[in-house]
């Protein structure tokens, strides 16, 4: 049985303006594709609180993480060593309140706001643009998202 990786990620959000949702996406280091802020899950730390921390240190965003995830999604994780370890991501939604201007990999990647729909064009994980478009249909009717607002309202 190969061993599969259980990985955690955060989904920055806000509502503009208008009250479209946009969702915070940051490049990755070694290919320059956009993804969400992910990592290992952290000892001693909640996995939302590891999400929340990858979050901060990927993206310099602050702010509310749900307790419950959006979802999960899969992908095919290449390690240092060249193996390839099929990694299990869950999703944490979070209300962006601050975007630092200088965080801790601001040298390493890039940071954009999209919508749900721009963001699941731009993936390359089928599940994980699923999931961005749950938001672009119905971002307040998800549960964790739901569960969310009643916390930061």
């Amino acid at each position: 049985m190969p061993e599969i990786g259980e990985q955690i990620a955060a989904l920055p959000l806000r509502w503009d303006d208008k009250g479209q949702v946009k969702v915070l996406m940051v490049t990755s280091r070694d290919t320059g594709r956009w993804v969400m802020p992910k990592g290992w899950e952290m000892d001693g730390h909640k996995p939302w609180a590891a999400a929340e921390i990858e979050a901060l240190e990927e993206a310099g965003a602050k702010g509310f993480i749900s307790s419950e995830a959006l979802g999960t999604y899969r992908y095919p994780k290449i390690m240092k060593d060249g193996r390839v370890v099929p990694c299990v991501v869950r999703v944490y939604p979070m209300v962006v309140s601050k975007l630092l201007r200088d965080w801790k990999e601001r040298k390493q990647r890039k940071r954009k706001w999209f919508t749900p729909k721009a963001a699941a064009k731009r993936v390359v994980e089928p599940e994980l643009a699923e999931l961005l478009m749950l938001l672009h249909k119905k971002p307040r009717k998800q549960p964790a998202v739901k569960h969310l607002m009643k916390h930061t309202a």
